[in-house]
């Protein structure tokens, strides 16, 4: 499940937290997802930032980015539908920016 995509439901949001259905990739170790009701997610957006909490990617022929800058625990009841999964390549790049951020 760590780094599929799904479209997840994010409202209710509140302030500057990205809001309405999107994609999301799922971040949290696949030890969490197994034993949690909740899952880490970092939404996918089109708008382009080249911050350096945001990871490029191509997702369904489409441009944008991960917004590890947002990233959030939601219940996993807010996964909507299944919509694939990111490269090795991306999956690696999130993983870096993850490490850069926390450790």
């Amino acid at each position: 499940m760590r780094f599929y995509v799904y479209l997840v439901q994010l409202d209710p949001a509140l302030g500057s937290e990205i809001r309405k259905s999107r994609p999301c990739v799922v971040v949290s170790p696949n030890e969490m997802n197994t034993q949690l009701r909740t899952v880490i997610i970092a939404p996918l957006t089109s708008t382009l930032k080249s911050w350096p909490t945001r990871v490029k990617v191509e997702f369904q022929g489409k441009h944008g980015e991960v917004a590890l800058d947002q990233i959030r625990t939601v219940d996993s009841g807010r996964l909507i539908k299944h919509l694939g999964a990111m490269s090795t390549k991306e999956a690696e790049q999130i993983r870096g920016v993850l490490v850069e951020m926390f450790m």
